[in-house]
């Protein structure tokens, strides 16, 4: 157990500095007259992922969960999800943030990732973090539960954002 907690510490940690970049973006964002979309849906998104993450954490405490392979393929999935994350932030720079924000003369990143891969951000990162946690923390119950609770809550998230930026494609 002590090995998953680390983990989860860790990963918890580097979600919070990533969160840090994303109230820096914000706040430049906001000073160019950016405006935020689907703010109800970001706040609830918000809460789903803490959510989400202290219940596998919760559950692995209450099951006695031990570190196996298992943990340790969770441990990679994560690892890796928080990698593209990094990528993602970078071929963004400064536009990218956890909520959705339009910014005047917003441009569409064009990159390779962006035009590989459509919403890099949910499907490289935060489904595969969500899986790595719940394996980690061998959460089946959590994973069966809140997968679907949390897809759904992002796929409102994704029309939100595609229907704000239709107009730049």
């Amino acid at each position: 157990m002590t090995t998953i907690v680390i983990l989860f510490v860790v990963f918890f940690a580097v979600r919070l500095a990533f969160l840090a970049v994303s109230i820096k973006n914000e706040k430049r964002l906001i000073a160019k007259g950016a405006v935020q979309v689907g703010e109800k849906t970001s706040k609830i998104l918000a809460a789903a992922h803490i959510i989400y993450y202290f219940s596998a954490l919760a559950s692995a405490y209450y099951f006695d969960v031990v570190f196996n392979n298992i943990s340790l393929l969770g441990a990679v999935i994560v690892a890796i999800s928080l990698l593209m994350l990094g990528i993602i932030i970078r071929d963004l720079g400064e536009i990218w943030t956890v909520k959705v924000y339009i910014a005047p003369n917003h441009v569409i990143n064009r990159s390779w990732l962006f035009k590989t891969f459509k919403h890099p951000n949910y499907f490289l990162n935060i489904v595969p973090e969500l899986i790595g946690i719940g394996l980690l923390c061998q959460a089946w119950w959590v994973m069966m539960i809140g997968l679907p609770i949390y897809g759904v809550i992002l796929a409102k998230r994704i029309r939100e954002e595609e229907t704000a930026m239709k107009h730049l494609f």
